[in-house]
């Protein structure tokens, strides 16, 4: 398990991590959210060292991080940060070396990646010659290679097409299920509800939301969807005390309840005002939980 525990950094007058405290369990794919300049690439550095804290520390199965540790880790950097000049699987190979792979299972491991992430064909290019995404996936690939038993990604489905990203998602699900640990950033944040199994969402450098996807977008008031045939606006949900319209689309209602309000009562108002074509309750999205984390 990776624990950030009370992590502190402050650059001058700007506090970028501010006691930053959460688990990423390994067998999980694990949502990293927060605004631009929240501080999540700070965090990430944090965790190989790459920034020195002002305290806290980053634990590895329930002790400090070593360097020793830190090499059977898997980091991609926001920022692509290979060789663009460079043959994409000798670098590849290069980097499992780094890590102690033998050279020939260095090579086998690289090629192994890069068929995995759809750029074998791409194999004896120069980094350089591809497409931004297919560099993303180069860049996966070397976070990979070297079979890390942790996996932090920054950003690692930006500039992707839906088929880079269901390729890369496929592909981190898959780590999670062999038991790794996988903490990734990202923006989309529909598709990290679809891809995670917990989130943590941080703002000016503090946690203000953690939980299971299940538990954060279940929480808080209830919500219900109320579709009336003769009615395509919502306005007989107006009429309703402790109601409250979020949103109104293809004639169907989403409401949500105050803690008091008898869901009965809405759906008897919704009988009295026409034909109910649809009734039921409806969980949060993840983005809604995220806007009312920031708020």
């Amino acid at each position: 398990m990776l624990e950030l525990d009370g992590l502190t950094r402050r650059f001058g007058d700007v506090v970028a991590l501010d006691d930053l405290s959460f688990d990423v369990p390994p067998g999980q794919v694990f949502g990293f959210l927060g605004p631009n300049g929240a501080g999540k690439t700070t965090a990430m550095r944090a965790v190989f060292e790459l920034i020195g804290l002002d305290s806290g520390v980053v634990r590895w199965n329930g002790v400090p991080v070593t360097s020793n540790a830190r090499r059977r880790f898997g980091y991609m950097p926001e920022e692509r940060g290979l060789y663009p000049g460079m043959v994409v699987v000798d670098q590849i190979q290069y980097l499992a070396r780094l890590h102690g792979v033998s050279a020939g299972d260095a090579r086998v491991a690289a090629l192994h990646w890069l068929e995995k992430l759809g750029v074998a064909d791409r194999a004896t290019s120069k980094l350089e010659t591809l497409s931004l995404g297919n560099q993303q996936r180069v860049q996966l690939a070397a976070a990979l290679v070297h079979e890390p038993e942790l996996l932090v990604l920054d950003e690692p489905l930006s500039g992707l097409d839906p088929v880079g990203v269901d390729a890369i998602s496929a592909v981190l699900v898959e780590e999670a299920a062999h038991g790794r640990g996988v903490l990734f950033s990202s923006h989309q944040i529909d598709l990290v509800e679809d891809l995670c199994q917990s989130v943590a969402i941080i703002d000016h450098g503090r946690l203000v939301a953690q939980g299971t996807v299940e538990e954060l977008t279940t929480s808080g008031r209830r919500r219900l969807v109320v579709k009336v045939g003769s009615d395509f606006v919502g306005q007989w949900a107006r009429r309703i005390p402790g109601v409250t319209i979020s949103r109104v689309e293809g004639g169907a209602v989403r409401l949500v309840l105050d803690e008091h309000t008898d869901p009965q009562a809405v759906l008897a108002a919704a009988m009295a005002a026409g034909p109910v074509e649809q009734f039921g309750f409806e969980r949060q999205r993840l983005s809604e939980v995220f806007r009312e984390a920031l708020a």
